[in-house]
């Protein structure tokens, strides 16, 4: 059972990383972001994809439809995640376009819900997954938004998973900030705009 405590920490570092998000401008953002989704893009495991199943930015995300686009234009098949209602699941749809998504009551933009389009990625070995997160530290562990949502998938993905993450959101370690819990599951790779971490797979940490 998760504690009032270790949901209070993680309910601060939050709002402070929202904050630090927020404290680049728009312009900071854009730029930083063009370098992020450059370093996607040259990931062998971006290469090889068949199928790149991918978050669509909202707010001060980490932007990811550069991403999107260069994976249509590589022939690649693209699925956008949609919330399934009083659970912490994710079912996972193929687009064509950005065209006719369906608003989610949080903000996000959903595809529509068509089984003839639905993809299991719990049996999809050549899946890259791109991860959107709040913070990361150096072993691959993210702070999310609380939903629990990427955590049950994580735990399910038989691909390999990517976390943006802009580098004033990095952090050394998030369980000495008692924001780690038991359930939680790390990403393959992190990608910031300075660094490219393994630290997951046992890899040093490096800068590139």
């Amino acid at each position: 059972m998760r504690s009032f405590g270790a949901l209070a920490r993680k309910d601060s570092l939050r709002a402070a990383f929202k904050q630090k998000r927020l404290a680049l401008s728009p312009e900071e953002r854009a730029s930083i972001d063009a370098v992020i989704a450059e370093r996607v893009c040259e990931l062998p495991e971006f290469e090889n994809a068949q199928l790149v199943a991918c978050y669509l930015s909202i707010g001060a995300e980490v932007e990811t439809r550069g991403i999107i686009e260069r994976a249509w234009q590589e022939g690649k098949t693209v699925a956008l995640p949609r919330c399934v209602p009083a659970s912490r699941r994710m079912r996972w749809y193929t687009i064509d376009s950005l065209d006719g998504l369906e608003r989610h009551a949080f903000g996000m933009q959903e595809p529509a819900e068509d089984p003839a389009r639905e993809v299991d990625l719990a049996v999809h070995k050549g899946a890259l997954a791109i991860v959107p997160a709040l913070a990361v530290d150096m072993q691959g562990f993210r702070l999310g938004y609380g939903g629990g949502y990427y955590d049950v998938f994580l735990a399910e993905l038989s691909g390999v998973s990517v976390g943006l993450c802009r580098e004033v959101q990095v952090v050394e370690d998030l369980a000495a900030l008692g924001a780690r819990e038991r359930y939680d599951i790390p990403v393959d790779l992190v990608i910031t705009e300075t660094r490219f971490l393994r630290a997951h797979r046992g890899d040093e940490p490096r800068t590139v």
